[in-house]
């Protein structure tokens, strides 16, 4: 039996019409869990290990010279720039025709961005990195957050995909339009430990830290220790860190790693929150309730816009913002994702607000304890600048390893120490960086202008502060002596030292190290460490706070 063309055209017509007049439904392992085991089960047979004996049982590895150690921010005119995202798929580039827009979704993602050179966003716009004319590099201390994970364990990106799961195995569901793709969803993402992509972040920030400041291991006459603490993606970040900076096959002998550990009970300051009470309690909730009631706000309207694509599951504020968290998760553990492509900038600016104000009122100049449990690093870092043994461990000092000179040697050229995010947002505040706070406190029912306290300039992924001392010409121009500065450098952006006791403007950000010093003594006879982390008092609100201090 043989069919007219026109009949086929016409059944043709009527099956594509067909197709798209019933909407697909959501398989029933929409919203799983997927996940890949590597090395498979059973595959690490040590009978077979003397097959492949290492380097230095094969040997012939060929010329090895060494040259000498670079020092780029004093010979080269510019400072190395941080930009891109490779191989991450930036979600502008997904978007035809491949230009880069003035707007990047990838930029709004607060501490969930990828560091990026923030340039003179501080209020420093005739300075960088680059070492100033007359001065020397002389030490530098290096304080870095660990590079991107995965969401925190039961947090909004697998409650999502939970009540997802829960509907395709119940009642159904049935996704179109944009959101079509979750018919055949599944979630892919670990917890808490370091994405391949976060792992490369660290690598790369040790080559970059070598190339910046190698010259500065001249100086040393016994291996140097670095710090971390013993979480796990804490410790993959420092390993590869110190990859990058001396050597994948040197680094094992080049130093020292220090794995303090990160748990209560114990004294860290790079993980100070178990010994302060109030950053453990709803004092230290206040930012999550702030950015909870802007949540309701910028996304009140795009519940509605994607509600519309979904029957069988509906949508709250907080599963549309779950989708905003896996667009961030998904592209740096992934490499892309489709939920980037949901939003418009506005709800990107908006995302990236709760965040800033998550950041500020829990972790930043608006929380009282946020001073307190930065001031045990500030102690830490005086110490090293003087050479001075700390004395006094009345804060969140560990005694154990800071009173000894192994553990806490005080003649290092370069000290690296790693933690997370919300650990150095309290150490910006303890040291006391105003201009970053200039324009709180934070209002949490719209954004305002020209704001000064923003999560993906401060502590994003892999973001790293930079504390460099310098000899340069002393202030006094009628001696020709050099003199000690310091200055701070956070993701390649200079931060004015402006709200220092003693430390006065300065286009180049620099401070005169014994002004430096006074003014975090200063600092550290003013923050009462026993009451703004034990005391039992009531938050204002509106909350006042702009310098991380516990109102008496």
């Amino acid at each position: 039996m043989t069919f007219s063309s026109r009949f086929l055209l016409t059944l043709w017509v009527a099956s594509v019409a067909l197709a798209n007049a019933v909407p697909h439904s959501g398989s029933t392992f929409a919203g799983s869990t997927s996940t890949a085991v590597f090395p498979p089960p059973n595959a690490t047979d040590t009978s077979v290990a003397t097959y492949f004996p290492g380097p230095e049982e094969v040997g012939h590895a060929g010329p090895t010279p060494t040259g000498d150690e670079p020092w780029v921010l004093q010979t080269a005119p510019v400072a190395p720039q941080k930009n891109d995202v490779y191989p991450l798929i930036n979600p502008v580039d997904a978007q035809p025709p491949v230009t880069t827009p003035a707007f990047d979704p990838s930029r709004s993602w607060g501490t969930l961005t990828p560091w990026f050179s923030v340039g003179d966003v501080f209020g420093l716009s005739n300075t960088s990195a680059t070492v100033p004319s007359g001065c020397e590099l002389t030490q530098v201390h290096l304080l870095h957050r660990h590079g991107a994970r995965y969401p925190t364990s039961g947090s909004g990106p697998s409650a999502f995909a939970t009540k997802l799961h829960a509907a395709a195995n119940s009642t159904g569901f049935t996704a179109s339009g944009p959101l079509e793709f979750l018919n055949m969803w599944t979630y892919k993402l670990g917890a808490e430990l370091l994405t391949p992509f976060g792992r490369q972040q660290l690598f790369d920030l040790g080559i970059a830290f070598r190339l910046k400041y190698g010259h500065l291991l001249n100086g040393l006459t016994d291996l140097p220790v670095f710090r971390t603490t013993s979480e796990a993606r804490m410790v993959d970040s420092a390993l590869h860190f110190a990859a990058g900076f001396f050597g994948v096959q040197q680094y094992q002998d080049s130093y020292h790693q220090l794995i303090t550990i990160e748990d209560d009970g114990f004294n860290n300051t790079l993980a100070p929150w178990s010994s302060c009470n109030n950053a453990l309690n709803e004092v230290s909730n206040i930012g999550y309730e702030a950015a909870g009631n802007w949540t309701e706000i910028y996304l009140n309207d795009t519940v509605a816009r994607l509600q519309q694509y979904v029957e069988g599951v509906k949508l709250d504020t907080s599963d549309v913002q779950a989708l905003q968290d896996l667009c961030a998760y998904e592209t740096v553990a992934l490499g892309y994702s489709a939920f980037c492509e949901l939003f418009t900038e506005e709800e990107w600016k908006g995302y990236e607000y709760n965040l800033d104000l998550e950041l500020w009122y829990s972790f930043g100049p608006g929380n009282p304890a946020s001073a307190a449990q930065g001031i045990g690093y500030v102690q830490e870092l005086v110490a090293r600048l003087t050479q001075t043994p700390l004395t006094e461990f009345a804060t969140n000092l560990n005694v154990t390893l800071d009173n000894n000179n192994i553990t806490f040697p005080l003649n290092q050229p370069i000290y690296v120490d790693a933690t997370h995010d919300t650990v150095i947002s309290t150490i910006l505040v303890a040291l006391n960086f105003t201009t970053m706070a200039a324009n709180g406190p934070l209002p949490i029912d719209h954004i305002p202008e020209n704001q000064t306290y923003t999560g993906q300039h401060l502590v994003p992924f892999a973001t790293h502060l930079e504390g460099q001392v310098l000899s340069c010409p002393a202030e006094d121009a009628s001696t020709s002596d050099k003199q000690s500065f310091i200055r701070f450098i956070l993701n390649d952006g200079v931060v004015p030292l402006t709200g220092i006791s003693h430390c006065t403007e300065n286009k180049d950000g620099l401070c005169a190290l014994d002004d430096f010093v006074k003014g975090m003594q200063e600092r550290i006879a003013e923050v009462d460490y026993q009451y703004d982390c034990f005391a039992n008092y009531t938050v204002p609100w509106p909350d006042p706070i702009i310098d991380g201090r516990a109102p008496k």
